[in-house]
């Protein structure tokens, strides 16, 4: 029973064929060959528009030269507080940048909250403290919740007022996309996102994460910061491979949606349990939130279910009692219904 993480599902079969299929013969190196200007062109496609796509190594490293290609001095950016890029990327957005900061922003469960977005943008208006600089978003949150595209909208709203580009951390932008059942476009420049982390890696590849400017002006000098931060793949046909094989058919939706719909029976079990209770209603997505006791807990272990401690959202620490943990569980493409059951029938 394995709801550690996502990341620590395999790769999809599909998509290991087609990095086999390229694995002999020549292409030209460094983002050039025939198959990456093909899966650039799939991106166009895909967000119906002319992007400008870069292949790079991980999700930290996307949002880290996400702000490093929009740094300012002094620059702030704002992002929820416990945003990926605030709490699990060890300082690589304030290294990459060069010393910009990130400022964490209070809201339920995961999402921005918009009159403190506003205050927190007004602290940063003179030489001493700092100039705002950006602001990010997860689709999904931490907390496996959803921004609606009317939330989306608000956000960008408070970002053109302030001159600021909007920027979409996207590890599980497929998840979040077959929950809202709208276009990557909806979901993205419509709504005013600027650049996004696209991520493949938790949803079947095996290491496969790209930013996504949606102008391409502005990323002019992108290839020069990627470059610098050893982010430049030599043989980045292997990353478009992938891509490739993870677009085709839509099998990137269709590993989406199986995971969740394994988070939505996983969901519906808890929501049964006499055990265990839902730490908040699920939202859509692939990560459910239960609440139990420490003893529960360890026997769900010791009976080979995988998960992790969670530590309560600030907004939502009152939820948990003192005998109580707060678990993460995260279903994937690879997750099965017999898994999903066999918990069940021990929270039963």
């Amino acid at each position: 029973m394995h709801f550690a993480s996502d990341n620590w599902a395999g790769a999809h079969p599909k998509i290991a064929e087609n990095l086999n299929k390229h694995a002999s013969g020549f292409a030209s190196a460094y983002g050039t060959s025939t198959l990456d200007k093909a899966v650039e062109q799939t991106f166009n496609e895909i967000f119906e528009r002319e992007v400008a796509v870069f292949f790079v190594a991980t999700g930290t490293a996307a949002n880290s030269l996400a702000q490093a290609s929009i740094a300012k001095p002094g620059g702030v950016t704002f992002a929820h507080r416990e945003a990926h890029t605030i709490a699990d990327e060890g300082g690589a957005p304030e290294y990459l940048t060069g010393g910009a900061r990130l400022h964490p922003v209070d809201g339920s469960l995961g999402c921005i909250e918009i009159d403190n977005l506003r205050k927190a943008i007004a602290g940063y208006n003179n030489v001493r403290a700092g100039q705002p600089m950006a602001v990010s978003i997860t689709q999904l949150t931490e907390s496996g919740t959803l921004y609606e595209l009317g939330d989306i909208a608000a956000v960008s709203a408070v970002c053109r007022e302030n001159g600021l580009p909007l920027h979409m951390d996207g590890a599980r932008f497929a998840n979040a996309l077959v929950s809202l059942g709208c276009s990557p476009a909806d979901m993205t420049w419509r709504q005013g996102i600027d650049i996004l982390s696209f991520g493949g890696t938790k949803n079947g590849c095996w290491c496969a994460e790209a930013l996504v400017f949606m102008d391409p002006a502005r990323a002019e000098a992108f290839p020069f910061i990627r470059q610098r931060a050893a982010q430049l793949f030599s043989k980045s046909r292997f990353i478009a491979a992938q891509f490739e094989a993870y677009f085709a058919g839509d099998l990137w939706l269709d590993l989406a949606r199986h995971s969740n719909a394994m988070a939505k029976r996983l969901a519906g079990h808890i929501a049964a349990s006499g055990k265990v209770r839902l730490g908040w209603e699920p939202r859509g997505g692939n990560e459910v939130f239960a609440i139990m006791d420490k003893a529960t807990a360890a026997r769900l272990r010791e009976n080979g279910a995988l998960f992790y401690d969670q530590n309560p959202p600030h907004a939502e620490k009152h939820l948990v009692g003192e005998n109580e943990t707060l678990v993460r569980l995260v279903t994937s493409f690879a997750t099965t219904p017999s898994e999903i059951d066999r918990f069940g029938d021990l929270i039963a």
